[in-house]
């Protein structure tokens, strides 16, 4: 179904593309002739103006969530912030010309899309997105829909709250870094600890944690204190486990789960980035962006090596687009 448009869109674009399932290095491909994808009644259009990488991207390449997967070839890519250029017929709450931001997949591994945000443009439901806050650009907000919805979501499933305490396994990770904060700002933690490397322990306490545990010197799960929420961004669950108090909880997002530790796959929701928007506008919550970025849209390939050696400060983020 087509709607008209005061912009001028093209029928292709410039997007990434991968037309099977691999390593990235060897799959994924730049190309200048992909379909713009149709806009449905309750999609809207947006130009993409920046992007940004998640780990689950590379999985994704390598067909781990083929049987819940759009077809081949995709265009990879969650994270967007962009300009509206369309709006479908049923969409009431965005307008051409709007600046926004989202995860343009609902659920993270299952009905994924098969145009996403490595492109030009990409098509996503109202519901999913959000008005961009003012204050930030467009690579910082790109950054953040994933990562700052997995950290919000994860908080909520714990059942957090005002004056609880908190361990982050991997604080200056892109999640890890909005963990700290959202549970601080957003949640009212009474205490925010963090694992992280020599090098990175300012940067945590800049976040707002209040306790750095260097793991190069030495274990987590052996201080003599321990935490009401245990939320585990890099997949060590085996040892998060040993860090909670007695009926506390233990949250993970990534690898073999421990009991009673519990993993959890993100929702998108639009109306979580709107109900977070007023911190970001106001600087309470902090996009955290790696240093080495923004990345170019044509190096999307360095980019995902950064990301893959686990190293990455905060996001990884593509701009500008193309």
């Amino acid at each position: 179904m087509d709607f008209s448009s005061i912009y001028s869109i093209p029928s292709e674009m410039k997007a990434w593309v991968y037309d099977e399932y691999g390593e990235f290095k060897d799959v994924l491909q730049l190309r200048s002739n992909v379909s713009v994808p149709q806009v449905k009644e309750e999609q809207v259009l947006i130009k993409v103006a920046a992007a940004a990488l998640n780990p689950v991207d590379a999985k994704r390449m390598l067909g781990y969530f083929k049987a819940t997967d759009s077809p081949l070839p995709t265009v990879p890519g969650y994270d967007v912030a962009g300009v509206v250029v369309k709006v479908g017929s049923q969409v009431k709450r965005f307008k051409e010309g709007d600046e926004v931001y989202g995860n343009i997949n609902e659920r993270a591994l299952e009905n994924l899309k098969q145009y996403g945000s490595l492109a030009e443009y990409t098509a996503v439901e109202e519901k999913l997105i959000s008005l961009k806050p003012k204050n930030l650009s467009f690579s910082e907000a790109a950054g953040l829909p994933l990562a700052i919805e997995t950290a919000y979501e994860g908080l909520v499933r714990c059942g957090f709250s005002a004056g609880k305490s908190l361990l982050v396994l991997g604080g200056p990770g892109g999640v890890g870094s909005l963990i700290i904060q959202v549970a601080k700002q957003v949640f009212g933690a009474s205490e925010v600890a963090t694992t992280c490397s020599t090098g990175k322990i300012e940067l945590v306490k800049s976040l707002g944690a209040d306790l750095a545990i260097d793991y190069t010197m030495e274990n987590f799960e052996n201080l003599p204190k321990k935490f009401d929420v245990v939320f585990d961004a890099v997949g060590q669950c085996d040892r998060a486990v040993k860090a909670v108090k007695e009926g506390g909880k233990v949250v993970t997002i990534i690898g073999a789960v421990t009991p009673p530790a519990f993993i959890f796959v993100v929702t998108s929701n639009g109306s979580v980035l709107e109900k977070l928007n007023p911190y970001l506008e106001s600087g309470k919550l902090k996009p955290v962006l790696d240093p080495k970025g923004p990345f170019p849209f044509s190096t999307v390939v360095d980019a995902l090596f950064h990301l893959e050696t686990g190293r990455a400060t905060g996001k990884v983020v593509i701009y500008p687009v193309p």
